[in-house]
């Protein structure tokens, strides 16, 4: 089959979505099916391959690599001329949330063709992360997907619904089921009332855009339910971003048995206030444990990080390794004791406690939601926002690992985080919208 990708960002970009769709891409033209890749020009930069189709863009940012398409009538044309060119279109797979997912839709309705849509994050949290006019952001946003996406005839599932507002309750578990971490995201927003009115519009966006797919997937349970209560589309399709086979079991060759030493622990993320990387710093000083701590990333909090670390003075090794290439990161994940997960309430899978996993690393979890997903092998912060219940969980993770009593891994999330596997479930997906 012909499957055309929609994203916002070239797939070429950085970031958790252009990953996931780049590996996408790759095991279904293993699986014989033809991709084609939709997405805004990146400056700068020429590809040469005949599987994107780039769409005329202006970069947003100073480094030009992160680029905007204006969806509407010019952008409809382009897309249109240049798919016209190319094997007829099957599924359509908008993995996007804005000018993207306007534009695959739109392309969608216009050749009666079924959608699959990808949600890959919550778009309210985001937002809020970025700027303080997050309700007045959002509400533009609900009123500009009006605008490109007006309500017409739904090309949906038979059996999939969608409630048409953010705010119904048709189903039992919109009220009751909300999932262990909402208990904490009032206190990310300002209060419960500001954080039930972003909330609200967040959601709306989103029922929006997903207005008329096909089916609805989410890359974890915890977020699918979510959607799920909050109206967005219902069902909502689970599949996990995966992890390339061959580079997973190349990872998995090299691990040895554990090194002598002090307990290793890893963080790896970007430097932004949503992943409590300094909250995370002032745990280890607080914790008082022997251990070694690598730091993997980059971003704007990297030197308060450094100058906190110098102020505390840890007990702990505290090392800054940067941006590391994919391979060594997995290297140092499946070389550590522990991986620590500090983000709360903002990560709609969480890939990297579920790649060390994968390796047969546990970790330390701050986000009561992925720890569900987890299932198993890792060490529980009691309070998720407490940096002194991060420290307790930080001394306990170091007592067990000393000790030779580490936490053993879920054994099934190697397996079911292999891309092979995602593949297929996606693959299951493309063909029951096509049959129905």
């Amino acid at each position: 089959m012909h499957i055309v990708f929609f994203g916002d960002q070239h797939v070429e970009s950085s970031g958790g979505a252009q990953v996931s769709m780049r590996l996408q891409r790759q095991f279904l033209e293993r699986a014989g099916h033809t991709v084609t890749v939709v997405a805004p020009r990146m400056h700068g930069r020429d590809f040469g391959d005949p599987a994107y189709v780039e769409t005329p863009s202006i970069p947003i940012q100073l480094d030009r690599e992160y680029s905007m398409t204006w969806p509407g009538a010019r952008t409809d044309a382009f897309v249109d001329r240049a798919l016209a060119e190319r094997p007829p279109v099957d599924v359509v797979h908008v993995q996007a949330d804005f000018w993207g997912a306007f534009t695959g839709h739109r392309f969608a309705r216009r050749h009666g063709l079924p959608v699959v849509h990808t949600m890959h994050n919550r778009v309210d949290v985001g937002i809020q992360a970025v700027t303080p006019l997050a309700p007045l952001v959002l509400a533009a946003l609900v009123r500009w997907q009006r605008w490109m996406l007006p309500a017409g005839p739904s090309l949906g599932l038979r059996g999939a619904t969608r409630t048409g507002t953010a705010d119904a309750a048709e189903d039992p578990r919109d009220v009751a089921e909300t999932g262990p971490g909402d208990a904490v995201r009032t206190h990310l927003g300002g209060g419960a009332e500001a954080a039930s009115t972003r909330e609200s519009a967040g959601w709306r966006f989103l029922a929006g855009i997903a207005a008329g797919s096909a089916a609805v997937t989410a890359p974890s349970a915890h977020f699918a339910r979510r959607l799920e209560g909050h109206g967005v589309f219902r069902p909502v399709d689970v599949v996990w971003n995966g992890i390339d086979d061959a580079v997973l079991d190349a990872a998995l060759a090299t691990r040895g048995p554990r090194k002598d030493g002090v307990p290793r622990f890893v963080w790896v993320g970007r430097m932004s206030p949503e992943k409590r990387l300094l909250p995370f710093l002032e745990a280890v000083a607080e914790s008082g444990m022997r251990a070694e701590v690598d730091i993997i990333g980059g971003g704007a909090e990297r030197r308060a990080a450094e100058r906190l670390v110098a102020r505390r003075s840890p007990r702990a090794d505290v090392r800054f390794l940067g941006r590391l290439a994919y391979r060594d990161t997995l290297a140092r994940l499946g070389a550590a004791d522990a991986v620590v997960q500090t983000s709360v309430g903002f990560e709609t899978q969480g890939m990297t406690p579920f790649e060390a996993a994968a390796l047969g690393t546990p970790a330390v979890v701050s986000d009561p939601d992925i720890a569900a997903e987890l299932e198993s092998g890792f060490w529980p912060v009691a309070e998720p926002l407490s940096t002194s219940a991060l420290a307790q969980a930080l001394r306990s993770a170091a007592d067990d690992i000393d000790a030779g009593r580490a936490v053993a891994v879920n054994p099934e999330i190697a397996e079911r985080f292999r891309q092979s596997s995602r593949t297929s479930a996606m693959l299951e997906i493309y063909t029951r919208v096509l049959s129905a």
